[in-house]
Parts: structure tokens; C-alpha cells; sequence
């Protein structure tokens, strides 16, 4: 097939043919009306000299031109309206036709152009000098007086319709090479042409008039003298514009090549330089290394963009150019020119070419600079707003698509958030390692990823919770059925080296709600997913009745910036003691809230709106700093008692809390193993690896380390393993019922016997009578906290108590076991209760 490159020649070349023969055949007639016309010499005047002076001078004037290149044709301002109104002045018009044609004749073989192109230049001087001739015969012109009759009217007449004859013939032709209008043909540097003209019909007057009056013909002799002086300084002119006006089409196009696109860069080359250099066809073979195309173009647009091999050589004269840096350390390729006939470029050409070659290396090294960094630009965005585990959009991008959903109204449908939990997932980790629970999460992603609808967002929170936006929903019911639908798609099982695993889950759903934005709905949904875990079902749509965060806690929300700018949070503290002698050897510190309007709340009313609302690290220092006061004064009474204090899963995620822990102790002077952090061990499984850098930081630093809540998590060993704690405390669970079942007795004994291998101290919490505390001690259980010895108080009042003691004995709040004693008991307080999690002893 061919190109339409090519059929755009054929057709040029067509229409170039029909234009041509119509030329000639026009030519052909004006040489009939030529040989028409009468013969008189003039006498005197030698008719031989007066030909071969005619045929010379045209000659001559024909061979200074100043060249403008249009493609491989060139448009010459000439000198040849000259010596062929001389003569027309002094001898018949056939004679000078015959003699004008001629000379074009000599001038065109010389040139060596193809028969077309002289057949053409032939035909075009029969009609300029026929067109002259006849106005200067309408003039009254006569050869037979002695000498030429100078009629400047009649002269310019003659001159002008040689002018407008040549430009009808020429115009057209350019109009047709060049693929332009006419009238875009005629303006191009017509104040040059408008100049030339003015100082040719000068010359022809000045020698009509020096011929007429003194009447030598050898004065003709000096015509050519004169020709070459004018067109000197006039081609000197010319060429000066054209250069100008050159090397601004230069400018223009290098700076228009200042584009990011590669493409555009290549195209924008292709078109510009084939107007710039007057080229058939560009040619632009971009070879960097990395890959192979050309693009080829002429100056009306793109003809070819595609791999090389699909791109033929071009036929023609060719002139080519590196395209590389100036110091060759990088190289694009090559530019090349194609001209239907054969050109050579002047040394200003070949240098404006080298010029535009490099301007194009920078371009394209500059849009691939460009490239590279909207790529680089574009991966950070994708980074930024997706997991690079699963490859979903992250929480980042699900807030961004949820908040705009709602704003614009979900698009005309109902809005739903699905939050998916993967039940007991840590156990995969634990069990078959991390890799193998990437890969599962992998799977399940996949498998949401691949039942969402067109619309629907499926995004990782972290971990293993994953969320599903729905958007569109006809009507609310709809999201029960689709949430049901999409995790049908995890019970088929998943294979992981070789094992087949079965993946469970819990979905809540939350619909869009009218207030409280992205925020709202993920806490509903959050609650909804909650409330399936606990029910054993698959899915649970959220109902305000079922929402235990009811509007009085979510108002303590807005509370807590407030409540920590005021100190409303306190804190109380609870003796730990030694169950065989009952002296108290540390305490563990229980926030409390002191509301304005509500009254003393405990953690468990307000821990979870704290975590969620973004004051979790201001809550944090308060309650050490609180304690590591408490502990500085009890110090300062003689009483050195460690201070154990709860810490939240999330504070442990922050990278600043190891280094803002030690700063307080530091700003209060008080030892580093007079602190004891209270870990969580069911909440900390998950985030083992994070969690593992903030603790083993802080324990290198002195700082002692419990594991609350001991027996109650389904991996109690390997969180022990990996976690670097000091203390273990057993569940308030078996403590009650150590007296009643052998089991809880058996979990007793085994932890002490772990603890004692370990080289781990065991803190029994719950204690609350003293049979408890007997069966405790018997098991090997060394302390313990609880009711029967002392309510959580605040740190004064636990420092009196230290002081008044037991039996008169400081610091003791109980009698020792081989003693029959009664057991202090302290006032009891409204406001009680514990925080998340415990402490242990020094």
C-alpha cells in the first residue's frame, strides 16, 4: 500500500504537468503572433552585434540571480526584463524573442536542469518578451529612424506587462511545489521584489535614454557593467533580508520545539525544518539507544510516525546531521533533508542546519528529562495513594473517593461503606510466617478486587482490614446483598506452598450518613464489623440502636483537646503487693477523667473516642507525667517504689514515643527502671514488628516492660518470644477462679514455672479475698494486686497509707501469710475501675 505521502507527489506532479503544458501551448500561440509581426532593423545598427548582444546580455543577466530556495526549486530574482526591453528598444520583437530565448536556453543547459524545467523557462520568456514587444508596438515604437525613440510611459508599460506576465506564469507554478495558496505565494518578500523591479526599470530606462541620445551602440558594451554594479548591492540586500528573516524562522521554531512531549517535539521538527530549509520531505530516524523510530513530515504536517523498519529511505537528494550534544556525550539519531533535485547547501546553510540539529538533540533529551520525571512524579502519586502489597488504593485514596462521592451525592445512587476484617489472620503469620500472609492478603485482595462493580472502590487499611466503597446502590438492601456477594468470593480456600487455607471474615456496613462525612461512615461501618465478629455472622449492616457510642460519647470527642489543656485528666493508683509479706512493692497508675458535667469516667468509657481522636500522645504525657510525679514524691517520702503505666497499641506505632518517654523521665529525674510500661498482649500481635523496635529501644534504655492480660490471647508464647518484657500479668479470669478450678490452677502454676525459667516476675490482678491469696501464694505466685489490699486512690492518699501501714509497720498493707492477721482495708471509693492495661513489680 502505498503512503499518502506518496500520492501527494503524484498529484503534485500531476498538476504540475497539466500547469506546464499549458505554458507552452500559450508560448507556442505568442510565438505565432511573433513571427506575425513585421521586420524593420533600424539602420545603422549592425543586426548580428545587436543579436548576439541581445542573447549575451540575457545570458548574463540570467546568471546573476539571488537564489531564495523553494524545496529543491529555486525563485531568482533575476536581471532578464533588461537586455530584453533594450532590446526591444533597438531592434524587431521576433528578433529579440528569437535572441531572449536563446539566451534562457544557454542559460538552463549550463544549469544542467532537467527538460521539464527548461522547457518551462523557455515557454515563460517567449510570453514575457512577446507581452513587452506587443506594448511597445501599440506605443508607436519604430526601428526605422537612426536612433531608438526613448518613450519612458511606453517603456514602463512594456515593463510591466512583463512583470505581471511572469508573475502569472511563476506564481502558480510555486503555488503548486510549494501546496499553498496563491496569494500566500505572491506575498512572500514582496517589498524585495517591489524594490528589484523599481531599480531594473531604472536600468532600462537610464540605458534606453544614454542609447537614444548618443546613438553608439557600442555603449551596449556597458550594460553589463552597470547590470553587475546594481545587482551587487541589490543581491547583497536581498541576501541580508533573507538571512534575517531565516534565522528568525530559526528562533521561532527552536523556541516552539520547547515542549514536553517527545512527540510533539519529533512532529513540531519534522514540519518546521521543512519549512526552514525549503525541504520535499523530513526526515527524523530517533535512535537513542532505548529506541527505534522515525518520523517523517513535510511542511504541511506529519506524513509517517512509526518503528524504523516500516519507514523507507526516502528517494532524492539527501543532506543529513547528527543529532547529538555539542560535546557528543549524548546522541538522538539523525536529521535529514530530502530535495526532489539535486541542492548544496551554502556554509550558511550547512551551519543553520548543524544549529537547528542540536537545538533538537536538547529538545528531545529535554522532553525525556521531562518524561522521566512525570513518570518517577506519577509512581510517587501511585505510592502515595496505594498499597504496595496488594496494589489496592490505600486508606488515603478511600477517604479522597468517599468524600467526594458524597459530596456530589454518591452520583444519583446510594452510598455504602464495606469494612472487611479477616478473623484470627495473625495466627497465618505466626504459624507460616509473613510471606505466606502476604500472600494470602494478596489473594483476598484479588478475589474483592475482582467482584466489585464498575464504580465500586476497593481498598487496604493495613493489616488485614480491607474496605469496599459501593457506590450507586438502587436501594439500601442492596448492600447487605452485595457485601454478602463479595465475601462468598473468599470461602473458596486459598493455596499458599502447597497448604490449602481457608480465609474467614466479618464485613460491616455502613450507609452514607447526612452528617459527619468520610469519618462517620468509617466509624459506623467500624461498628457494624465489630458487631459481626461478636454475633458469629458474616455481615452487619449499622443501626443506630445497636451503636454503643452513643451522642454523649461521641460529644467527649470535641471534649479532649480541652480536657488535656486543662488537666481534667487524673490519675489514681493501685498498690501492687507481696502476697507472702504484704508489703507493697510498686503501683500501677489508672487514668480517670474528671468531667465537667459527667462526673469521674473511667478508661473504658473514654479510651477508645481518645485513640480515635488524635490527642492519643497529649492523653499519653499526661498520664506519665502524672505518674512519674507521684512516683518522684513517694521517692522523696522513702518509699522507691516503680510506677507501671498503660500503654495504648497505637502509641507504640508512633515513631517519637520511645524518645518522648525518655525525655520525661529524664525531665523528672526519675530512673529509668522506676518505670514500668503495661502492654496489651492480645492488641499487640498484629503490629509485632513495629511494636518490637519502639520496646526493645526503650528496654535497651532501663525501662522495665509488662505483659498484661497473660493467658487470655490465643498466642500468648509467641508474643512472649518475640516482646522483651520483664513482668508477666495473669488474667483477673483465673485468678477467680483458682479456688474453683483445676484448670485455672494449672494455667496459674504453668505461668510461674515459664516466669521462673524466664527469669520473669508474676503479678497476680484481681485479688479479692484472702483464700485467693493463699492458693495464689501456694501456686508460687509472689504478688499481687486487687481489692483486699487496697482500691486504686490517688497518689497522696496512697502515700499516707504508706506511711500509717500495717501493724505499725510503713509500707505494708497486709499481714504476712505465716501470721493470723487481718487485712487493711482502705476507704472505698465511688469512682473505680482500670485501664486497658496493668503494671508490675520491681
Amino acid at each position: 500500500m502505498r503512503s499518502a505521502k506518496s500520492l501527494d507527489d503524484d498529484v503534485t506532479d500531476r498538476q504540475l504537468r497539466l500547469f506546464v503544458g499549458l505554458v507552452v501551448v500559450l508560448a507556442m500561440f505568442a510565438a505565432v503572433v511573433d513571427a506575425t509581426l513585421p521586420v524593420r532593423p533600424r539602420p545603422g545598427w549592425p543586426d548580428a552585434l545587436l543579436l548576439v548582444a541581445i542573447c549575451g546580455g540575457t545570458v548574463f543577466a540570467h546568471r546573476l540571480r539571488v537564489h531564495v530556495r523553494v524545496r529543491s526549486n529555486g525563485e531568482a530574482v533575476a536581471w532578464a526584463e533588461v537586455p530584453v526591453l533594450v532590446g526591444l528598444a533597438l531592434a524587431p520583437v521576433p528578433w529579440v524573442v528569437l535572441a531572449a530565448v536563446a539566451g534562457a536556453l544557454i542559460d538552463k543547459v549550463l544549469l544542467r536542469l532537467p527538460p521539464r524545467k527548461v522547457v518551462f523557462a523557455v515557454a515563460k520568456e517567449v510570453l514575457t518578451a512577446t507581452a513587452a514587444g506587443l506594448v511597445l508596438i501599440a506605443s508607436g515604437m519604430d526601428h526605422a529612424a537612426d536612433r531608438p525613440h526613448f518613450n519612458p510611459i511606453a517603456l514602463t508599460l512594456a515593463f510591466g506587462a512583463m512583470v505581471i506576465v511572469d508573475d502569472l506564469v511563476f506564481f502558480p507554478l510555486m503555488a503548486i511545489v510549494q501546496q499553498a495558496p496563491i496569494a500566500r505565494v505572491a506575498r512572500m518578500n514582496l517589498d524585495v521584489k517591489i524594490v528589484g523591479h523599481v531599480f531594473r526599470l531604472a536600468t532600462v530606462l537610464w540605458v534606453v535614454a544614454v542609447l537614444a541620445y548618443r546613438g553608439d551602440p557600442l555603449l551596449l558594451l556597458l550594460v553589463p557593467l552597470l547590470i553587475a554594479c546594481v545587482h551587487l548591492w541589490h543581491s547583497r540586500r536581498v541576501r541580508t533580508r533573507v538571512e534575517r528573516e531565516s534565522w528568525q524562522r530559526l528562533s521561532r521554531a527552536i523556541d516552539a520545539l520547547n515542549v514536553p512531549d517527545l512527540t510533539e517535539v519529533l512532529h513540531l521538527a519534522s514540519t518546521r525544518a521543512a519549512q526552514i530549509f525549503s525541504a520535499d520531505d523530513v526526515e527524523i530516524d530517533f535512535a537513542d539507544g532505548t529506541s527505534d523510530r522515525v518520523v517523517r513530515g513535510v511542511e504541511r504536517g506529519v506524513t509517517f510516525d512509526g518503528p524504523a523498519p516500516a519507514a523507507s529511505t526516502p528517494d532524492g537528494n539527501l543532506i543529513t546531521a547528527e543529532l547529538q550534544t555539542t560535546d557528543g556525550s549524548y546522541r538522538a539519531g539523525e536529521l535529514r533533508l530530502r530535495f526532489r533535485d539535486r541542492v548544496n547547501f551554502t556554509e550558511f546553510e550547512q551551519y543553520k542546519l548543524r544549529t537547528f540539529a542540536s537545538a533538537l538533540c536538547t529538545a528531545i533529551r529535554n522532553a525525556q528529562a521531562y518524561a522521566e520525571l512525570a513518570r518517577i512524579s506519577t509512581e510517587n502519586a501511585h505510592a502515595a495513594t496505594h498499597d504496595p502489597l496488594t496494589g489496592l488504593p490505600n486508606r488515603r485514596k478511600l477517604y479522597e473517593r468517599t468524600s467526594a462521592s458524597i459530596a456530589d451525592g454518591a452520583g444519583g445512587g446510594i452510598l455504602a461503606l464495606l469494612l472487611i476484617d479477616l478473623n484470627h489472620f495473625k495466627e497465618v503469620n505466626d504459624t507460616l510466617g509473613h510471606a505466606a500472609g502476604d500472600a494470602v492478603l494478596r489473594e483476598v485482595g484479588r478475589r474483592l478486587q475482582d467482584a466489585a462493580q464498575p464504580g465500586d472502590l476497593v481498598a487496604r487499611l493495613g493489616g488485614d482490614e480491607f474496605a469496599i466503597l459501593l457506590t450507586g446502590l438502587p436501594a439500601p438492601a442492596m448492600a447487605a446483598h452485595r457485601a454478602e456477594s463479595m465475601l462468598a468470593q473468599l470461602d473458596r480456600t486459598i493455596e499458599v506452598d502447597g497448604m490449602q487455607l481457608t480465609v474467614e471474615a466479618a464485613g460491616g456496613i455502613a450507609l452514607a450518613p447526612g452528617t459527619g462525612g468520610v469519618e462517620e461512615l468509617m466509624r459506623r461501618a467500624d461498628v457494624a464489623m465489630y458487631q459481626a465478629k461478636r454475633s458469629g455472622r458474616r455481615t452487619a449492616t449499622y443501626a443506630h440502636a445497636r451503636d454503643t457510642a452513643d451522642l454523649g460519647r461521641l460529644m467527649l470527642g470535641g471534649e479532649l483537646r480541652r480536657a488535656v489543656a486543662e488537666q481534667q485528666f487524673v490519675v489514681d493508683f493501685q498498690p501492687i503487693v507481696d502476697l507472702g509479706t504484704g508489703e507493697v512493692i510498686s503501683a500501677e497508675a489508672l487514668a480517670r477523667w474528671h468531667h465537667p458535667q459527667h462526673g469521674h469516667l473511667r478508661p473504658l468509657d473514654f479510651l477508645e473516642t481518645v485513640e480515635r481522636s488524635g490527642q492519643l500522645a497529649a492523653f499519653a504525657d499526661a498520664v506519665l507525667d502524672q505518674s512519674l510525679t507521684a512516683s518522684g514524691a513517694w521517692r522523696e517520702a522513702g518509699f522507691d517504689l516503680p510506677v507501671a503505666v498503660n500503654v495504648s497499641p497505637r502509641s507504640l506505632l508512633d515513631p517519637q514515643f520511645p524518645a518522648a518517654v525518655l525525655a520525661r523521665l529524664h525531665n523528672r529525674a526519675v530512673p529509668a527502671d522506676r518505670l514500668v510500661l503495661e502492654l496489651a498482649e492480645t492488641l499487640t500481635l498484629s503490629q509485632l514488628e513495629v511494636v518490637e523496635r519502639a520496646l526493645s529501644e526503650l528496654r535497651d534504655a532501663g525501662v522495665r516492660l509488662a505483659l498484661d492480660d497473660f493467658g487470655s490471647g490465643v498466642s500468648s508464647l509467641s508474643v512472649l518470644s518475640r516482646i522483651p518484657v520483664h513482668e508477666l500479668k495473669i488474667d483477673r479470669e483465673f485468678v477467680l477462679a483458682v479456688e474453683t478450678s483445676p484448670e485455672a490452677a494449672a494455667v496459674i502454676r504453668s505461668t510461674v514455672d515459664l516466669a521462673r525459667s524466664l527469669q520473669l516476675t508474676v503479678v497476680a490482678e484481681g485479688v479479692e479475698s484472702e483464700p485467693q491469696r493463699h492458693a495464689l501464694f501456694r501456686l508460687g505466685c509472689v504478688a499481687g494486686q486487687g481489692h483486699l489490699f487496697a482500691r486504686p486512690m490517688g497518689a497522696g492518699r496512697l502515700l499516707a497509707a504508706l506511711r500509717r501501714g500495717s501493724g505499725g509497720r510503713p509500707g505494708v498493707l497486709a499481714e504476712a501469710l505465716h501470721e493470723t492477721g487481718a487485712v487493711v482495708r482502705l476507704p472505698r471509693r465511688r469512682a473505680h475501675g482500670r485501664s486497658s492495661l496493668p503494671h508490675l513489680p520491681a
